[in-house]
């Protein structure tokens, strides 16, 4: 546009052209002034300083003050009962020192010189340094120390008893577990079997019976003795049902029997007036024989 075409622009065109053109020219002096007075080594030091001051603000927690390690003290201390100012002295940091009082707090003990290595943020090199100087006092060991050492046993007369020779042999009636296991093919398991089922029959009568319990090793049989007849009898005139249906050699149906024997006809006086009853067999009687009385 040249400027004579400026008359042919009515009124308030002009006006609005000329306002814009007068900002336009305000706006970049106003640039070059600012720009003109701006002193650059003053901003690189101003940066600077903020750096400075980003890298030393107090808000960053891991530049807590730490004492040297050239210019830590090495001596013993047990940490279930050093103090700050020891454990500072030592190389430890602060928030280090606070770690140690919150378990000891929350009722934590150091029983080990290595249980110190567990501590947070302790380094491999800062533990092996105070390792030597690590002493914890017996106060802080389990009270199971001072229990005394259980007497040693020895193997034949616990776990492996020493089994009997050839020529040996064991009361049946008498034995009691210990003795029973040094017989050859008997353990804890059939010794138990064997008083269990002596103390239920009144004792044994036979080595035979030895038989009747389930598994039993035929081998051990010959290693065992019967001295005496040495068994308790039951009186079948006084015993009541539940005493007879107990034995072994008895059924519920046979004591049933004989109670309404007595009942009925009086006393029983022998095996006989067992045998008119339909619920024993003579098998039966014959087992049941050495264990009564009249």
């Amino acid at each position: 546009m040249k400027w004579k075409d400026l008359t042919y622009l009515i009124k308030s065109d002009r006006i609005v052209l000329l306002t814009a053109l007068l900002l336009g020219f305000l706006f970049i002096l106003m640039v070059y002034l600012t720009t003109e007075g701006f002193d650059h080594s003053t901003a690189i030091v101003g940066d600077t300083v903020s750096v400075s001051s980003l890298r030393h603000n107090p808000r960053y927690p891991h530049r807590y003050y730490r004492v040297p390690v050239a210019s830590a003290r090495l001596f013993d201390f047990d940490p279930n009962t050093a103090d700050s100012t020891q454990l500072l002295a030592l190389g430890l940091r602060p928030w280090q020192v606070r770690n140690i009082y919150k378990y000891r707090a929350k009722g934590g003990i150091y029983r080990r010189p290595t249980d110190f290595a567990c501590l947070y943020g302790l380094t491999r090199k800062d533990f092996l340094r105070l390792l030597p100087h690590i002493k914890i006092s017996s106060d802080y060991l389990p009270a199971v120390t001072l229990a005394e050492p259980m007497p040693a046993f020895k193997q034949d007369t616990l776990k492996y008893p020493r089994k009997i020779q050839q020529l040996e042999r064991v009361d049946l009636n008498k034995a009691d577990t210990t003795q029973l296991r040094h017989v050859p093919g008997i353990g804890s398991y059939f010794a138990r079997q064997i008083v269990n089922y002596r103390r239920h029959l009144g004792g044994f009568h036979s080595i035979q019976q030895l038989r009747e319990i389930e598994d039993f090793p035929e081998k051990s049989l010959s290693y065992f003795i019967l001295p005496d007849d040495d068994v308790t009898r039951i009186n079948v005139n006084t015993a009541t049902l539940s005493q007879l249906s107990r034995h072994p050699y008895i059924t519920y149906t046979q004591a049933r029997d004989i109670v309404d024997y007595r009942r009925l006809r009086g006393p029983i006086h022998s095996l006989g007036d067992l045998r008119l009853l339909k619920s024993f067999t003579p098998q039966a009687l014959s087992r049941v024989e050495p264990y009564l009385k009249y």
